[in-house]
């Protein structure tokens, strides 16, 4: 029996803002009684500043959860207690393993709600924090986009976080548009397809435009010293400071230690939709495909990336469960395999392709330029520190750089970019139907030129070493597989190892 296809309003996803709340997330909590709550965020910049969070998250009345009556509510409570929590373990000179009642009880209990785990995901920081300027314009324009809440009050931090919102409203129409081009596949409706395929390869292009605008008003060096270090979780934060994770005290003195990844937008469920409906899979990093010649053989299919699959428990639940409906119903990669003469139809397949791998192409670029040559200008500045300097350091995530015998940069989420990123960006290549773009999208490392003939696509200046170098007003900076780190809520990743 033939699955049904999916119904969006069974997922909590809207038609027109995708897998963002079709209503404006709420900027305060109705309810007085959340009153202790929205104080703290009201001030939440001046407390972490004047480093007095701690002591008032402390003395704060333990809530109920119980007047939380609508899903905006709860999943406002969820951010709020989210970024409480996250700034009292970061927001001192060393970091707080203990979670105290007053935020922990509480934020377990949205999170057994909304089924999420205890720490600031995507969901938090992103798809639940912001709001329009003006109600009457389009929520997926930068220039009419504002946040809830941030850790810094910088402009950089909210403008990192509406990057991301942007994108997911931009994308949000590409949701029900290839659920109709699988439906099209179904009875056989090849013009259907290509329609549904070429609005979505022209909104991958408009949203990898979206994406180069993080430059714009989000700085590097603000990112990297000042934002970064509170989204990181608690997995893999020994060097950091935090060997066994965090425990969230439920007041029982009986809860364990968790360690659970830090934001990554990884954890935006529509960049896994879009390699779903197009059929594209990832393999464990490192892993080579077996049969990257033979692409119309469906039949040997690679085993799932871990990390992705992880990244789906920092979804909310609806959200996880449409993307496992989804996989059992995607058809586009086979329908096209299998009319390989529909010219139209194979070229509009193809350049979703193409544009979903220039799209991480521009990602690998934001990460370089935000971590790896930040990570490189901390190194050298720490090594120009007297030891009492380095002593009163403050101990962060963005001062923890090869401690000991680690040989990899640790990020938000606790484990190395860069290998995942460069491999799943040419892993999105490889279902390239047409002989030609199969060589153009699945080319080894090199710029822009003439190979027998075919165009190949630049990688960012790749070496065959596997180096990447990035140009740029400082010089050139090399970066190797050595290094990487998951700061980020737009489009990171990591390999799980």
């Amino acid at each position: 029996m033939i699955p049904t296809l999916p119904q969006l309003s069974d997922y909590d996803i809207s038609p027109q803002n995708g897998f963002l709340p079709s209503e404006v997330p709420l900027e305060v909590l109705p309810d007085a009684y959340y009153q202790p709550w929205e104080t703290v965020a009201r001030s939440f910049q001046s407390l972490i500043l004047a480093k007095r969070l701690r002591h008032i998250i402390d003395t704060l009345p333990v809530l109920s959860t119980e007047f939380l009556l609508t899903e905006a509510e709860w999943r406002r409570a969820y951010s709020i207690l989210g970024f409480m929590a996250h700034a009292y373990v970061w927001g001192g000179d060393r970091p707080a393993d203990i979670v105290p009642p007053p935020v922990s009880i509480p934020f377990l209990q949205t999170c057994k709600h909304l089924e999420l785990p205890p720490v600031a995901t995507y969901a938090g920081v992103c798809l639940w924090n912001w709001r329009p300027l003006f109600s009457g314009e389009p929520v997926d324009s930068l220039e009419n986009l504002a946040t809830h809440m941030t850790f810094t009050g910088s402009l950089d931090e909210s403008w990192f976080y509406l990057v991301s919102v942007a994108i997911e409203a931009r994308a949000g129409p590409i949701v029900p548009t290839m659920i109709e081009a699988i439906a099209a596949a179904r009875r056989g409706d090849s013009t259907k397809v290509v329609e549904c395929l070429r609005t979505f390869a022209e909104r991958l292009d408009e949203i990898g435009g979206l994406l180069e605008r993080m430059y714009e008003s989000c700085d590097p060096h603000v990112f990297y010293h000042r934002i970064r270090p509170f989204l990181a979780g608690g997995k893999n934060m020994a060097d950091a400071g935090l060997p066994d994770g965090v425990m969230f005290d439920d007041g029982t003195g009986e809860q364990p230690y968790v360690q659970f990844a830090g934001g990554s937008n990884a954890q935006s469920s529509v960049i896994q939709f879009f390699d779903i409906v197009l059929g594209v899979e990832h393999r464990p990093t490192g892993e080579k495909t077996s049969n990257q010649s033979a692409p119309e053989s469906d039949s040997q299919q690679a085993p799932p990336h871990g990390f992705l699959l992880e990244m789906r428990k920092y979804m909310p639940g609806p959200h996880r469960r449409f993307l496992e409906h989804v996989e059992r119903v995607a058809n586009i990669r086979q329908y096209v395999n299998s009319r390989r003469h529909d010219r139209a139809l194979v070229i509009a397949y193809d350049a979703c392709l193409a544009m979903l791998r220039a799209l991480r192409d521009k990602h690998i670029q934001i990460v370089s330029r935000y971590i790896i040559i930040k990570s490189r200008e901390s190194r050298s500045h720490s090594r120009s520190l007297s030891p009492k300097e380095a002593a009163n350091q403050r101990l962060n995530l963005a001062n923890t750089v090869r401690r000991g015998n680690s040989k990899k940069l640790r990020g938000t989420g606790g484990t190395a970019l860069i290998p995942f990123l460069k491999q799943a960006r040419d892993e999105t290549g490889e279902p390239a139907i047409d002989a030609w773009a199969r060589r153009l999208l699945n080319n080894g490392p090199g710029s822009v030129g003439l190979s027998d003939g075919v165009a190949t696509l630049g990688k960012l200046n790749e070496h065959f070493t596997g180096e990447v170098e990035i140009v740029g007003l400082a010089g050139t900076w090399s970066v190797d597989d050595s290094e990487g780190g998951v700061c980020s809520i737009f489009f990171a990743r990591s390999s799980k190892h």
